[in-house]
């Protein structure tokens, strides 16, 4: 492979010109293609093999009319203080604003809350519900004005009004953090690289990745159904490494400039070596990633292949294009000093890297120990993850959505606002009725439910829907555990009337996604190892180097949640991060973070320890080889996490709590997995193996293929034809 990408290199840099129109071609075009479409996030979630799914595809089968994935909203109003709701001037007021609300053009239904009785106890609060026919990200911006007028209204006639549901949701925007982010990544690339040029390349090409990745993503989202956070995961994964692969190859082109190779050869060198484990790390992102499908959630499958995709260009335009813009740059990426021949005595001199492998590996027990220790301690509130789906309780509270919900809870109790939709099929029931009346009444018996409406049957008499408040709000454990009685409660109706009693709603399922997402973390776990342990096997010619690296990425992982949990779920240091409303975990964020850190930590790893095994190879011994690794690596690898933990920490500040959550979970386990584990557990561990790390078994040296990742063949070759060509060279000058 090294051979390959070495010639690919070397073309790309002969053909820049070519090369880089070419990308701007594809850019021009993917961006004239993404202004055109009209396309749309999809907002429905279909969670396939879960009750809750199926009982919302049995709703809409027997109860036509009804769109499960509508957009709804509910007007909740507050009477002023010391005075009841259902005063006249109020009553009258309400009925101008359901009557307002009830002229709009997406509107399918609204329910005036004296005739649906949703009216509080105390008289003090009520609200109106508005059902939809369009999905949220479908309603026009008139639809949402006539939303916001009709509050508006209530405003006036001296009501406190507030929006609750998701008729508001708009798609996540790019924020001011997220910019800074980039300008972080930018200083830092600028400090290792000290060339204003060279700090730049890395950039460029990132973005025109990104923007080619996600301008696809954008047109497709409407024929794919993709969620509204796959572009945004898709440019964060996208930005991260796309730079990291950028700064890679520039970093070996400017070593290789150092040693005395001309551009031109150094380009291939640089390409065929630092090139090579570009591919490889990419390529356990994208398995990573691709891997995700045995989740078996559409939503998360679509995700994790957007963002492979997203991955493959950022490695091509790295193996691509950076040649090609290096073509343009020749010798203006290496600092002044280096440009004017002082390289050498800067080479000399022991970096921070070196001192601190040869630290490592002086005290290595300890320092092993310790770091083990220090990771197990930020892993313990993992122990106490709870998983479920944000709702408007983890909105700011400055947010309507936010303010409607605590209104909501205080006038009608907590359960209010995630009710449960209880289905009792009796098509092979002989009394449906009695079957209905039947599940009323094992419902009114269980822990924990404030009401249980009386049922309403569909058009053919076969199927009721019965409403079911529960007592505790709809991310408490609570809720989860009347879930999981009441469907211990169908068995026994299904026995004594001959009817199917199903569960969902959004908070069902919201439980059901965390139980499916929990039951395949250990499938996809193991998935996702395996394949990337065969693939280190292939690179590394070694069993114990990638069994370290993917032990060492568990550490990253547990003590990553273990963060996120004292944040999110227990609130430790909530303020700081923007946390305004602390609850469970979302149910997606375990599996995606194990998913996306995997592949982000192998980029570190195949890097780092490829530069030691390429010593090694090279005759260095164990010790020194893992020397010489952190003198050409450690500053690049860094830089590279840096630059990532820079770009994901950009995410925090997003007003939406999933994109928030994601970007700290990411920042946290990039910190963790690049400066604990590869920068110091790592050479302390190939310090104790020695010679062992890299011990493999002659059987599988013969069967598994030699990519040369570290370019062995590579130098042979070039170190064999250079002396035959000097000679040439010198009668050609003469």
């Amino acid at each position: 492979m090294a051979t390959w990408l070495y010639r690919l290199g070397r073309f790309a840099f002969r053909r820049r010109g070519l090369v880089a129109l070419l990308w701007i071609v594809v850019l021009a075009a993917v961006g004239g293609a993404t202004l055109s479409t009209s396309s749309t996030a999809s907002t429905s979630i279909s969670i396939p093999g879960t009750e809750a799914q199926q009982a919302a595809e049995l709703m809409e089968e027997r109860f036509p009319g009804s769109k499960t994935d509508g957009a709804t909203a509910r007007v909740v109003l507050q009477a002023p203080d010391g005075e009841q709701i259902t005063a006249p001037e109020y009553q009258a007021a309400i009925g101008d604003v359901a009557a307002e609300l009830a002229q709009g053009k997406q509107v399918q239904q609204v329910i005036d809350p004296f005739q649906g009785q949703t009216v509080s106890p105390d008289q003090t609060i009520a609200y109106i519900q508005v059902n939809y026919d369009a999905s949220p990200l479908d309603l026009t911006d008139e639809t949402r004005a006539a939303l916001e007028d009709a509050a508006e209204s209530a405003r006036e006639a001296g009501l406190v009004a507030e929006i609750g549901g998701d008729a508001l949701f708009t798609m996540p925007e790019t924020g001011i953090t997220e910019v800074i982010g980039v300008i972080v990544a930018a200083v830092v690339l600028l400090i290792t690289f000290g060339s204003l040029v060279a700090a730049g390349l890395p950039l460029i090409t990132a973005l025109i990745g990104v923007g080619i990745s996600v301008g696809i993503i954008t047109v497709l989202t409407g024929v794919l159904e993709l969620d509204s956070t796959t572009p945004i995961l898709a440019t964060m994964i996208g930005l991260a490494v796309g730079i990291d692969y950028a700064l890679f190859i520039v970093s070996r082109y400017r070593a290789e400039l150092a040693e005395g190779h001309e551009p031109l050869d150094a380009v291939g060198r640089a390409t065929g070596t630092a090139g090579s484990a570009v591919v490889f790390a990419g390529l356990t992102v994208i398995i990573a990633l691709a891997c995700l499908f045995v989740v078996n959630i559409p939503i998360l499958t679509k995700m994790g292949l957007a963002a492979a995709g997203a991955v493959v260009f950022a490695v091509l335009v790295a193996l691509t294009l950076i040649p090609a813009l290096i073509g343009f740059a020749g010798k203006r990426l290496l600092p002044r000093k280096q440009r004017n021949g002082d390289a050498q005595d800067a080479e000399q001199k022991p970096r921070a890297g070196t001192r601190w492998a040869r630290f490592v590996l002086r005290h290595r027990l300890p320092v092993l120990v310790v770091s083990i220790a220090a990771l197990g301690v930020i892993a313990i509130p993992a122990t106490d993850l709870q998983l479920g789906l944000p709702d408007d309780g983890a909105k700011s509270t400055d947010s309507t959505q936010r303010r409607a919900y605590d209104l909501i809870a205080q006038g009608f109790g907590p359960g209010t606002n995630g009710p449960l939709i209880v289905l009792v099929d009796a098509q092979n029931s002989d009394d449906p009725q009695a079957a209905a009346d039947a599940t009323a009444r094992a419902l009114q018996g269980l822990d924990n439910v404030a009401i249980a409406m009386p049922a309403t049957f569909n058009p053919a008499g076969d199927t009721a829907m019965l409403t079911v408040i529960p007592a505790s709000a709809p991310s408490s454990a609570e809720t989860e555990t009347l879930v999981h009685d009441i469907r211990a409660e169908a068995g026994d109706i299904a026995d004594a009337t001959g009817a199917n009693v199903l569960v969902t709603g959004q908070t069902a399922m919201g439980i059901d996604v965390s139980q499916k997402l929990d039951d395949a973390l250990m499938p996809y776990l193991l998935l996702v190892v395996g394949l990337a342990f065969v693939l280190l096997m292939v690179v590394f010619r070694s069993i114990l180097v990638p069994l370290k690296a993917a032990l060492g990425f568990l550490l990253s992982v547990i003590g990553a949640l273990g963060a996120v949990v004292a944040v999110f779920q227990w609130g430790w240091l909530a303020d700081l991060f923007g946390v305004e409303q602390t609850g469970p975990v979302m149910s997606l964020m375990p599996i995606i973070l194990v998913g996306l850190v995997f592949g982000l930590a192998m980029d570190y790893e195949v890097f780092l320890v490829t530069r030691m095994r390429e010593a090694y190879v090279h005759g260095e011994s164990a010790h020194e080889a893992i020397v010489t690794g952190f003198k050409h690596g450690a500053r690049v690898v860094t830089a590279a996490a840096l630059i990532m933990i820079s770009v994901f920490a950009g995410f925090i500040g997003s007003d939406e709590s999933m994109i928030k959550m994601i970007g700290f979970g990411l920042a946290i386990a990039v910190l963790f997995d690049a400066f604990v584990v590869r920068m110091t557990i790592v050479p302390a561990v190939l310090a104790l193996l020695g010679k062992a790390a890299w011990w493999f078994p002659r059987p599988l040296d013969k069967f598994l293929p030699n990519v040369d990742v570290e370019g062995e063949r590579l130098r042979h070759k070039l170190d064999d034809t250079e002396p035959a060509k000097k000679p040439e060279a010198a009668a050609h000058g003469s």
